[in-house]
């Protein structure tokens, strides 16, 4: 059993390092527990990502982020947040997973997959990014289906079904197009996502039109089989080959954590978790939420850039009721 900490940050990604930073700075003892390794969503990206953000809106701690261009990619954003993690010396417990945290005589004990721990206050920088949403279909769990995309040169002349029209959706079709597959696109609305990047959007939208990549809009993929799958489409129902699915359907936060620790979710869809904006405690005292999870199912509300002041919440509320 370890020693008890001032702060307990569940998640090792930017804001999570950002509240270890602002922790370690104010003299608070810390300690971070990151499921995997460190920035783990950042890693498990695509690995040719390019930000939307500029570099010096991702910086955390007042450490500058020098990029070769204008909006970093993600081994440039890997190697800034690793390397500020490993120059600072922060406190990070990597491949352990927080289970339960558990309120105990004015303190909370964290249950993880490699022991306990106690902390007088809890932070969970989550993220939004390890739970898939599913698309309750048949055939959803064979091995050709994937709701996370990595690579395009693994889809390299094979007929490939994407589904969804965001950011994600949109760099799996063109890359995947670029190396040689087959690509069907896979729309719930009628038009590729208004949040796609500026510079990509017109990229998309002309493969379509000129017939290199297929889509189907107002459509959605009904079955999913070995050889081929099915699509509901404003034409009727048709049935295609296919080779693999990428689902990119949108991830969601870890809601069974928030909810075995006590923090309230709202009733409706969005399942928006208690918290106080100028503090970041939610209704459960001395736990605070922090980065991504702040929204519940509305994952394009809070960002690494709006949210880095996080920290400096959290942190200065700590220290003004020690």
């Amino acid at each position: 059993m370890n020693a008890a900490f001032d702060v307990l940050i569940v998640g090792g990604g930017p804001i999570g390092l950002a509240c270890a930073l602002e922790a370690k700075r104010a003299g608070l003892s810390y300690v971070i527990i990151e499921k995997g390794c460190v920035v783990n969503s950042l890693y498990n990206y695509p690995l040719y990502m390019t930000f939307f953000s500029t570099s010096e809106r991702l910086e955390i701690g007042n450490v500058p982020f020098v990029s070769i261009n204008p909006k970093p990619t993600r081994p440039e954003a890997l190697e800034y947040y690793r390397r500020v993690a490993i120059s600072h010396e922060l406190n990070v417990k990597l491949f352990e997973e927080v289970t339960q945290v558990t309120p105990n005589a004015g303190e909370y004990t964290v249950t993880t997959t490699k022991g306990l721990y106690h902390a007088r206050h809890v932070v969970i920088a989550t993220g939004f990014y390890d739970i898939p949403n599913l698309l309750q279909i048949p055939g959803e769990n064979l091995p050709k289906v994937t709701h996370y995309y990595k690579d395009p040169h693994f889809y390299a002349t094979q007929d490939v079904v994407v589904i969804g029209a965001h950011n994600s959706a949109v760099d799996a079709a063109l890359e995947t197009y670029r190396k040689g597959a087959r690509v069907t696109m896979v729309i719930r609305q009628a038009d590729i996502g208004s949040r796609v990047k500026y510079w990509v959007k017109p990229d998309i939208e002309n493969r379509i039109k000129e017939g290199s990549v297929k889509a189907w809009f107002n459509s959605s993929l009904t079955a999913i089989r070995e050889r081929e799958v099915d699509i509901d489409t404003p034409n009727g129902a048709i049935t295609i080959a296919n080779d693999f699915v990428i689902a990119m359907t949108g991830y969601q936060p870890n809601f069974s954590l928030l909810e075995k620790a006590g923090i309230a979710l709202s009733d409706d869809n969005l399942r928006l978790p208690a918290y106080n904006p100028i503090t970041m405690e939610t209704n459960m005292p001395r736990i605070y939420l922090a980065g991504v999870v702040c929204g519940g199912m509305n994952t394009h509300v809070w960002f690494i850039e709006n949210s880095r002041d996080h920290a400096e919440k959290i942190i200065g509320h700590i220290k003004n009721n020690a």
